[in-house]
């Protein structure tokens, strides 16, 4: 296992690169963070997957910080990170997770959620 404190800024790094616009609408870069079976419940209250439907039109652009990052460690190859989105565009917070996967030496994002809180 890695040290947490290394770990969690690898996964907090990680976490940034899926909020950047590059990243966002490029099927490369979405293809070597999220994993083969990858899973989303949006805030918007859709449900998105990787094979079907994960595209830069799907997600779209944001403008969007995060806050009080944490991880949260289930096995050697399993954490959850938490944390809370600030979205500039439409002034909207939520509490996101996700849940990473260590797969061939790779984290790998595997499931993400999106709850929006009422301002």
């Amino acid at each position: 296992m890695e040290n947490k404190s290394i770990l969690e800024r690898h996964l907090f790094q990680l976490e940034n690169k899926l909020l950047l616009p590059e990243i966002r609408t490029s099927k490369e870069e979405l293809t070597n963070l999220l994993s083969d079976n990858f899973f989303e419940f949006g805030s918007s209250g859709k449900v998105l997957y990787k094979d079907e439907e994960i595209s830069a039109a799907t997600l779209g652009i944001v403008k969007m910080t995060m806050s009080d990052f944490e991880i949260h460690l289930m096995s050697d190859e399993i954490v959850l990170a938490t944390y809370r989105i600030y979205n500039e565009l439409n002034n909207q917070h939520s509490l996101r997770s996700s849940i990473w996967k260590l797969v061939n030496g790779q984290w790998k994002m595997h499931f993400h959620q999106g709850t929006k809180i009422p301002l």
